[in-house]
């Protein structure tokens, strides 16, 4: 009974992550569209896009503190439920500022990866969660779902049924998800806010941040500004950018269950080095061939590859911070992550402004991602140190 409840929690929490993610992600694919209607200037488009970031990134740790002290199946339930108003909402904004204003709250849609993933983690035993939590990572295929479905429903049914045909499939969904699983049972002692943010001493907790800053905000940023960049630098339509995107966010995506159970097999920290060294490869690579499509594309496809494999092998290492504060560690890890694509649509936009390209965007993720290969070299060092010391003792 048990393996048929595991198997159901996670096949039913990906598939609520996943149209969790096409909410979130729903100002992206259509924002050339909304700039036209809306008479947005590129600042104004930027801060639509980024909105959701924003708060579906912050929110994940207060929600994934809750989550634990609760249980995730209420949270993610009702967090759901929250998001349909907001889209509904947008769905007759008749303004840059109210649609701004309700796009902010469909953030809250961003914070379904932290609650699935402390929902997920407590239904399996440690040496299963690498490959576990990637396939949990499946739910960034929303963004895909996004980028593919998004242009056509404008162009069929107008505007307003991007937001409320969303809505519509999240209310089912909800629905689908509440019916189909169970809360484990929690322990009597509960789990004091104090004892939640104790994972903040960690450094563990700021290693893997910084890590999934690149890996997943690196993917975040991809997804939710490479429309805006096939269109204005390659001069392809919506409908053709959005293939683009999708394809990138679905390579990603897949792989990603790959690189958690690279990271269970072989070591999480070793698998790092070689997927950082291939980011600041290929991202100095997409700055030199940033005015040739093919070239561009095929750095794209294996960036997506090396973030799909980190996002998987980074969170590996996630549960074994503190396997009683999944939750919180959960949230502060991928709130930073969500943040992480935050910046980079801002950057891109400033930097296309300035300069009149996005080569120097990518010479910044080339730096940041040498950086993170810097300091993963160097815990592996102490770490070894350590257990060389410990060695000596028990001799």
């Amino acid at each position: 009974m048990k393996k048929k409840e595991q198997i159901s929690v996670l096949i039913l929490s990906t598939l609520a992550m996943i149209v969790s993610f096409t909410v979130w992600s729903v100002f992206s694919p259509i924002a050339n569209t909304l700039q036209e209607h809306y008479q947005l200037s590129e600042a104004q488009k930027s801060s639509l896009i980024v909105a959701p970031i924003i708060l579906g990134s912050l929110m994940r740790i207060p929600v994934g503190i809750i989550a634990d002290k609760y249980g995730a199946r209420k949270v993610y339930t009702i967090t759901m439920l929250f998001t349909i108003f907001p889209m509904i909402a947008a769905g007759f904004a008749n303004s840059f500022s109210s649609l701004l204003f309700w796009g902010f709250f469909i953030g809250m849609a961003g914070t379904t990866f932290t609650i699935a993933v402390t929902y997920v983690t407590k239904w399996f035993p440690p040496e299963k969660q690498g490959f576990v939590l990637g396939i949990i990572g499946i739910g960034n295929l929303g963004t895909a779902i996004a980028s593919l479905s998004l242009p056509s429903i404008v162009n069929n049914f107008g505007l307003q049924w991007a937001f409320w045909g969303l809505a519509v499939v999240l209310m089912i969904m909800t629905m689908i998800f509440w019916f189909g699983t169970r809360e484990l049972s929690k322990s009597k002692k509960g789990i004091t806010l104090k004892e939640s943010l104790s994972v903040t001493r960690y450094r563990s907790t700021w290693l893997l941040s910084l890590y999934y800053f690149l890996t997943f905000g690196g993917f975040v940023a991809f997804g939710f500004y490479l429309p805006t960049l096939l269109q204005e630098s390659f001069h392809l339509s919506a409908v053709d950018s959005g293939l683009n995107v999708a394809g990138f966010v679905m390579v990603a995506t897949f792989i990603r269950p790959l690189g958690g159970y690279i990271a269970d097999k072989y070591g999480a920290n070793q698998v790092l080095v070689f997927l950082f060294s291939g980011i600041t490869l290929f991202a100095t690579l997409m700055a030199v061939f940033i005015s040739h499509f093919q070239l561009f594309s095929i750095c794209l496809v294996i960036m997506a590859i090396l973030l799909g494999l980190g996002n998987g092998a980074v969170f590996k290492l996630v549960p074994a911070v503190s396997p009683t504060n999944t939750g919180a560690v959960t949230g502060i890890i991928s709130a930073v992550g969500g943040i992480g694509g935050f910046f980079p649509p801002l950057v891109m936009g400033v930097v296309n402004g300035v300069t009149g390209s996005y080569s120097l965007g990518f010479v910044f993720l080339a730096l940041f991602a040498l950086s993170c290969l810097l300091i993963n070299f160097s815990s592996m060092f102490v770490l070894s140190q350590r257990n060389r010391k410990f060695l000596r003792k028990s001799n």
